[in-house]
């Protein structure tokens, strides 16, 4: 096609990919070409703006490796990666809604005994006893189940952000038992700031935004003949559940973190005051699918 008009540019272009043989990438590449030749048309950028949009996606890439993705991060602060996880995990028949996987989680955490202390080197913070159940739509509960989970140190770094921490600290996978139960002993989380040394950053900067996540603990949930869940329990106490960066903060994945002075009461051996959690997860049936990581 000839083109003699920006008007003839979009067509154009969606003709040229109807022969793609793959349905829904035919699909899903003709939508994206109309939205974006109609966003091109609403804010009409300047060739110095579109010089700059180009170099901030060649900026996500080159921040971009084995130990940080920028891409992900980039996804997350607008709120994508939210919407995303929402739009694939209604919780109409009371499922547990889900939480975006984040940047930092890595596959093949070890795999840990049932109240094992996920903790792996020294870490700072009050003592964590979590503990839950799994079950199906009908309150079934799902034996076998893998829990895998992972946190920040209340430092506000994952281990793979800091030297100091052991491979894996604050990272494990449990098994639930015939019960459908689980628990585990960590620290108490913490709220953090997300990297903003990459164009996300400069893009926050630049919005006047904040760059903080509450503190939550993540949770991935998953079983033969049932769809992973990937979600988030937040603490319900943190200053940053109304500003999460990346939009996450589901009032149904707000936890209930019960402070205890009595060190006697505790599960396990502590040292001053400690914290419990309650909470129980839903899978709906589906799909066992595991997400790529997005590090290493």
């Amino acid at each position: 096609m000839i083109i003699q008009g920006e008007e003839m540019v979009t067509p154009a272009v969606i003709a040229a990919m109807e022969g793609t043989p793959d349905p829904r990438l035919r699909e899903i590449m003709a939508s994206l070409v109309r939205h974006l030749h109609a966003f091109v048309r609403d804010i009409r950028p300047s060739d110095a703006e579109f010089e700059r949009a180009i170099e901030f996606l060649n900026g996500i890439g080159k921040a971009t490796h084995d130990k940080h993705n920028e891409g992900i991060l980039f996804s997350d602060v607008l709120g994508i990666s939210t919407l995303v996880g929402l739009l694939n995990n209604p919780s109409w028949g009371g499922e547990t809604e889900a939480a975006l996987l984040g940047p930092f989680w890595r596959a093949a955490a070890p795999e840990c005994a049932p109240g094992d202390d996920i903790a792996r080197s020294p870490t700072p913070g009050s003592t964590l006893f979590a503990r839950g159940r799994v079950r199906d739509g009908q309150g079934r509960p799902i034996p076998g189940a893998l829990v895998d989970v992972w946190q920040a140190s209340p430092t506000g770094l994952y281990e793979n952000q800091d030297p100091s921490q052991a491979d894996m600290n604050l990272r494990g996978c449990f098994r639930t038992d015939d019960e459908g139960r689980w628990h585990f002993r960590s620290v108490k989380p913490a709220g953090y700031p997300i990297p903003t040394d990459g164009p996300v950053g400069a893009l926050l900067h630049a919005q006047v935004r904040p760059h903080y996540r509450p503190a939550h603990i993540h949770f991935m949930v998953s079983a033969p003949g049932y769809q992973t869940l990937v979600t988030q329990v937040f603490l319900d106490d943190c200053p940053h559940l109304e500003s999460d960066v990346t939009f996450s903060v589901v009032q149904s994945l707000i936890g209930d973190f019960v402070r205890h002075d009595d060190p006697a009461a505790a599960p396990g051996p502590v040292e001053g005051p400690w914290y419990s959690l309650d909470y129980d997860f839903t899978l709906r049936p589906g799909e066992q699918r595991i997400p790529t990581p997005p590090i290493r």
